[in-house]
């Protein structure tokens, strides 16, 4: 399958979990699945970038997926404990 379309389907996916928890009232699993959807798309404009030659917003970008990586981890513990 293309990798756009596996791009696609995920972050569909991560936004409709997401809004799923949302209505539910699930406040805290909704912010952690919606930092996991800024990892990943953050992850995927980095490497667009990176293949069109953009190094320093690809730098930017693949910064901001780090940030948001280190903060996915931070709310998961947050959300466990």
């Amino acid at each position: 399958m293309n990798r756009k379309w596996l791009q696609g389907i995920l972050l569909i996916g991560l936004s409709v979990t997401s809004l799923a928890f949302l209505i539910a009232g699930r406040l805290e699993v909704a912010v952690l699945v919606m930092t996991l959807l800024f990892v990943c798309t953050n992850a995927f404009r980095y490497v667009r970038m990176k293949e069109e030659g953009f190094d320093r917003g690809a730098k930017w970008m693949g910064g901001m997926a780090i940030l948001f990586a280190v903060l996915f981890v931070i709310v998961l513990f947050t959300v466990v404990l």
